[in-house]
């Protein structure tokens, strides 16, 4: 027998009274309050075309290529769905030069070789996935490091509490504020000015502001304003940093109604999200591109 007990309750009342759209008849929801206090990131950067940290993206190629071919069903019937993958990339200054580690952990059938699984990870997926002139005669491939993974899936391991934060956004580029994305409605500023971060500071970079933006915002519960915006450009600015404040906060909403107007977050848009992190790809609302020409008029204007 099964037995389900529904344990739902309502938001709590001080909690509601700040969050929920006031109701005087000459205000609509823009004077919705934030639903918690807090501070978020978003973070871009110009060395992919996603405007996206590399070794985050690379890893996405990953595991994308692997249930590509899992998916098919035509080579490699020994995959099975649990997978993670991690790229370490070295640098000088901004600049890639080396893919140092690749760390591929894949489920798998208890009747295949670990050689085999090597071999094709290396051929097939890496080797197809990440740029040749990155992948030097130093590069370590970790390819189920501790043996063997047929046990996977929450039979395996259940400790997935909030999902993985950091691969969920930029792989450990960009800072994070520790509220978990998923299982959140868009009120709740964990989420939605994540979000709204990753689009601002995708903006400043697609409008050749910085070659790398680390928008921060701060939120009272129950206020609808952000108590700080500040940028950071890592010297890469071509203005200074209270000039892209100052366009920031002109050409963006940042109270919580505004995000979600603004990113149409009251649609049925995160599937998506489920997988392969909520950043960098072009479909979702967050990475669109379509202020960078409001934010350089607007940097222009304070720059007089």
């Amino acid at each position: 027998k099964v037995f389900i007990t529904n344990n739902l309750t309502s938001q709590s009342e001080d909690i509601a009274q700040g969050v929920d759209a006031k109701k005087a008849k000459d205000k609509d929801t823009a004077e919705q309050g934030a639903g918690d206090q807090g501070i978020m990131f978003g973070y871009a950067s110009n060395e992919t075309k996603e405007l996206m940290p590399a070794a985050v993206m690379f890893a996405h190629r990953i595991g994308r290529q692997i249930a590509k071919i899992r998916h098919a069903g035509r080579q490699a019937k020994w995959l099975r769905p649990d997978c993670k993958s991690q790229v370490s990339i070295r640098y000088e200054g901004d600049k890639a030069i080396e893919i140092t580690a690749v760390v591929i952990s894949t489920q798998h059938t208890e009747d295949v070789r670990r050689k085999d699984i090597e071999k094709f990870m290396i051929e097939k997926v890496i080797k197809k996935c990440l740029p040749k002139s990155l992948l030097t005669k130093n590069t370590q491939y970790l390819i189920n490091p501790t043996g063997r993974f047929v046990i996977g899936g929450p039979q395996g391991d259940a400790g997935l509490t909030g999902r993985k934060i950091i691969v969920d956004t930029y792989g450990g580029s960009g800072r994070h504020g520790g509220g978990a994305f998923s299982g959140k409605d868009p009120s709740k500023v964990d989420r939605s000015a994540a979000y709204m971060c990753r689009w601002v500071a995708k903006n400043i970079v697609a409008a050749k502001l910085a070659d790398r933006a680390e928008l921060q915002v701060a939120y009272a519960i129950g206020h609808p304003e952000p108590v700080s915006i500040t940028v950071d450009t890592f010297e890469t600015g071509k203005v200074d940093e209270e000039v892209i404040e100052a366009a920031v906060s002109e050409v963006f909403d940042f109270k919580p109604a505004g995000i979600v107007r603004q990113l149409k977050l009251k649609q049925p848009i995160y599937r998506s999200t489920t997988n392969y992190g909520h950043f960098g790809k072009d479909h979702l609302s967050w990475e669109q591109t379509n202020k960078a020409t409001a934010l350089a008029r607007a940097v222009k204007k304070f720059s007089k």
